[in-house]
């Protein structure tokens, strides 16, 4: 992938402003123990790769935006940051493949990679839990359940529809994340006299 310096500028730009989002809502959102702080994350630092693809449009920018937001990472202060960080470049990752393999840019590639990039916070606990910090698939499971419970309010014993239930909560906002991520990065192209990345709907 070759970048003009002007586009290195525009990814590092929007990269700083996920990574900025990351280490000042991330640990606001952590000390208040807010429930789906990591979906509320997502959804704004996908929103911003997906802007930020519109102005750049070629393979391998999402994925480098969250490069530059998972480095600032590193500079949040106190407690665990190697599970953020790998879910920031994770994120960015599933995006730009999604985006990559569908070509052309368009509002339905758009609602796909926020979907499945949040998507994957809930998937996540059950690669970094036993790879990173020693945890099992069964504590994760139990923990997926006793969250189903208390968001929810349905009886851990039901877990198939804790599963799917969440799993629909987290698809149904990143795509609307991919949806909206569309039409701001259109309109901020307009308003700065920059040409529409494309004039297809879907």
């Amino acid at each position: 992938m070759k970048l003009s310096t002007r586009e290195l500028a525009t990814l590092a730009v929007f990269g700083a402003l996920w990574g900025l989002v990351e280490i000042s809502l991330g640990a606001l959102l952590k000390t208040l123990n807010i429930p789906l702080s990591g979906v509320v994350l997502a959804a704004i630092g996908l929103t911003i790769a997906l802007v930020g693809r519109a102005f750049v449009p070629r393979r391998g920018s999402t994925l480098f935006i969250g490069v530059i937001a998972t480095l600032l990472k590193l500079f949040s202060l106190g407690g665990v940051i190697l599970g953020p960080m790998v879910g920031i470049l994770t994120e960015a990752l599933v995006a730009e493949i999604v985006l990559s393999m569908l070509g052309r840019p368009r509002r339905s590639g758009f609602v796909l990679a926020g979907a499945l990039g949040v998507a994957w916070v809930l998937l996540q606990p059950f690669v970094t839990g036993p790879l990173l910090f020693g945890r099992t698939v069964f504590t994760v499971w139990l923990d997926l359940l006793d969250r189903g419970n208390q968001l929810l309010g349905l009886d851990p014993s039901a877990a198939i529809w804790i599963v799917a239930a969440l799993l629909a909560i987290h698809l149904a906002i990143g795509a609307v994340v991919g949806w909206l991520s569309w039409d701001i990065a259109r309109l901020l192209q307009v308003r700065l006299g920059r040409p529409v990345t494309s004039t297809n709907i879907l």
